[in-house]
C-alpha cells in the first residue's frame, strides 16, 4: 500500500510542533523559577527591613504548628471525661521533666499529672520558639502559680495571664476567647506573645518588662527579677535529682 504523498509533510509538521511545545515548556519553566527566586529575594529583603513583619511571620508559623498539633476537629460526644482532661502520666515524661514536675508540684501544691502536661508543653513550645522551657515555666509560676483559672485585676486570665482583647486573633484559631481558659491554649498564646517580644527587643530583660506590662503586673521590675530567679531554680532541678531549693517564694 502506497502512503499519500503529503505524509512526509504531516510527519514533519508534527515533529516541528512537538519540538516547539518542548522548547516552550522549558522556557516557561525557566522563567517561572526565575520569578520564584526573585520573589524569595524580595520577601527576604522585606523581612530584613521590617523586623515587625518577621515577628508576625514567626508568630503565624508557630500558631499554625500549634493549631495542627492540637487538632482542630470538633470533640466527639463519645469521648470520656478522662480524654478531655489536661493531664499526663508522669512516667511518660523525660527524666528532666519528671524532676521538674515533682519539684513544682511540691512547691506550688499542684497535682503532678496536670502539671506534667504543662511541663511537657513548655518543652515542646520552647523547642519550636527557641525559648528555654525553664523560662516558660517560670512565667507561669510567677503569673498564676499554675492556676489555669487565675484572673488579673484588668482582665488577664490563665496560666500566663494573657489579655483577651489583645490576643483575640490568636484565640480565634482555638475556638474563641473562652479557649484562653484551656491550659494548653493559654500557654501557646502566651509563648507566641513572648516570642514576639523577644524578637522586638534587644535583651531578655526588656522583653520580660514588656510582658509584665501587658499582663498588668504591679511592678514590672519585680516581675523580671522574680521570673529570672524562678528560672534559675528550675534549671538547677535539671542538674540535681534531689534539689534543696526553697519551696517558699
Amino acid at each position: 500500500m502506497t502512503l499519500p504523498t503529503h505524509t512526509p509533510y504531516l510527519l514533519l509538521s508534527l515533529k516541528t510542533f512537538s519540538t516547539d511545545v518542548r522548547e516552550g515548556f522549558v522556557e516557561i519553566t525557566r522563567h517561572g523559577l526565575a520569578i520564584f527566586g526573585l520573589a524569595v529575594v524580595l520577601v527576604s529583603m522585606t523581612f530584613v527591613a521590617r523586623p515587625d513583619l518577621q515577628s508576625f511571620a514567626s508568630g503565624a508559623l508557630l500558631g499554625w504548628l500549634e493549631f495542627r498539633q492540637s487538632g482542630h476537629q470538633e470533640p466527639s460526644p463519645q469521648r470520656n471525661a478522662a480524654s478531655r482532661t489536661t493531664a499526663k502520666d508522669t512516667q511518660s515524661l523525660t527524666l528532666e521533666q519528671q524532676r521538674v514536675t515533682r519539684w513544682l508540684s511540691r512547691k506550688y501544691r499542684v497535682s503532678a499529672e496536670p502539671l506534667g502536661a504543662m511541663v511537657a508543653e513548655a518543652w515542646n513550645l520552647g523547642e519550636r520558639a527557641q525559648i528555654p522551657p525553664s523560662l516558660i515555666l517560670a512565667i507561669m509560676a510567677v503569673q498564676s502559680r499554675f492556676n489555669p483559672f487565675a484572673s488579673g485585676n484588668t482582665g488577664q486570665v490563665g496560666l500566663m495571664q494573657i489579655e483577651l482583647q489583645a490576643h483575640m486573633d490568636a484565640l480565634t484559631q482555638f475556638g474563641g476567647p473562652l479557649s484562653a481558659f484551656d491550659p494548653l491554649t493559654n500557654v501557646r498564646v502566651g509563648v507566641r506573645h513572648l516570642q514576639g517580644l523577644i524578637q522586638q527587643t534587644d535583651t531578655l530583660e526588656e522583653a520580660l518588662t514588656l510582658y509584665g506590662l501587658s499582663s498588668a503586673y504591679v511592678d514590672e521590675g519585680q516581675f523580671v527579677d522574680r521570673v529570672l530567679a524562678e528560672q534559675v531554680l528550675i534549671e538547677k532541678v535539671f542538674e540535681n535529682p534531689s534539689p534543696k531549693a526553697q519551696a517558699s517564694r
